[in-house]
């Protein structure tokens, strides 16, 4: 009879151990962790040292801000909202000041944000008035029963809840004026296409979307993207980023994703949430998902994705010769980059 008991308390043990609600428990104190972009394209060894620095220095201040934020506990959707904010005021980046111009000369900006445990989600597209986009979005998330506006209408939601405006002479920076009239006489056409560098890198005409995708401490994912869209656009067009499943997606039982680069071939294959459905029925870990969307279903050339899972694994993958990029977590990772090594 004892080595009855005996036995039956040793099998209880194995299924306490095993018991997939622990389990569950395990991956949600699994500890935090961010990852950044701020932008796709471009050969950052051709660059000078001090565009490097400005970048490098730009992802510090907004990854720094983030992990103090997760460290004291704040919800994931906090963090993603208020990095991008910094980067939104960074010129180095394509994002709110000193954001891209489009055919007229005229700044457009887009944003979307995310929450993982309940997948609410706001975005605004064409913005021209509201100082952070990324703002004016999580506000249509919380405050609206739509996903998505844009145009003079989200610009006058931002107004109504009395979010920070500004003008054309905060966005349009000096130097965003002189790339633009640089790239009036390379595309003579005023084609879509992002112009191949030739010699030296034309470092403004390579700006980036920025994004934000984090796992929280209490195991909750969000992602935020923002971005001025593309050099040159043409007719009201909008990419990628305020497009949830295509540039932006959050799901707790899988992955955020934030992503960078030519917003058309991230729309055409719906980028973000493949990689997510990838995990969900293809049982594929966030690394080889991330890989096989990024490196065989997007063109070569084309751009990026930062994510992280609900257990921390953070995934950094591109197909462009660079991609800004930064990472930490809870372990101690602590990562700033730009190139394919450095």
């Amino acid at each position: 009879m004892p080595r009855i008991i005996k036995l039956l308390a040793t099998l209880l043990a194995i299924l306490t151990f095993w018991n997939p609600m622990n389990s569950n428990a395990q991956e949600k104190t699994a500890g935090y962790g961010i990852v950044i972009h701020g932008g796709a394209g471009g050969e950052p060894d051709k660059w000078t040292e001090e565009y490097k620095k400005q970048r490098r220095d730009g992802l510090k201040a907004a990854l720094d801000l983030g992990l103090t934020m997760l460290k004291e506990g704040k919800p994931g959707l906090d963090v993603v909202e208020q990095v991008v904010r910094v980067l939104e005021d960074d010129a180095t980046f394509n994002a709110g000041r000193g954001c891209v111009l489009n055919e007229a000369g005229e700044h457009e900006l887009d944003a979307a944000i995310m929450d993982g445990s309940n997948r609410a989600c706001g975005a605004v597209a064409s913005v021209r008035k509201t100082k952070h986009p990324i703002s004016l979005a999580r506000r249509v998330m919380t405050d609206t029963q739509h996903v998505l506006l844009i145009g003079s209408g989200a610009d006058e939601f931002g107004q109504s809840l009395k979010l920070e405006q500004a003008g054309a002479e905060y966005f349009r920076t000096a130097k965003q004026i002189e790339a633009w009239e640089k790239w009036k006489k390379k595309i003579p056409d005023l084609t879509l296409h992002r112009p191949k560098a030739q010699g030296d890198e034309d470092e403004q005409l390579y700006l980036g979307t920025v994004g934000c995708v984090v796992l929280d401490a209490k195991g909750n994912l969000a992602a935020a993207t923002s971005t001025g869209g593309l050099m040159g656009k043409r007719w009201g067009r909008v990419g990628d980023s305020p497009i949830i499943g295509a540039g932006t997606f959050a799901d707790n039982a899988t992955c955020a994703v934030s992503g960078t680069g030519v917003g058309e071939d991230f729309i055409r294959n719906n980028v973000a949430s493949d990689i997510a459905a990838r995990m969900r029925y293809g049982s594929k870990s966030l690394a080889e998902s991330a890989k096989a969307v990024v490196q065989t279903v997007l063109p070569e050339d084309c751009g990026g994705v930062i994510a992280i899972d609900h257990r921390g694994n953070i995934v950094m993958e591109f197909n462009t010769p660079g991609m800004s990029r930064a990472a930490a977590d809870s372990k101690g990772r602590y990562d700033v980059l730009l190139g394919k090594d450095n």
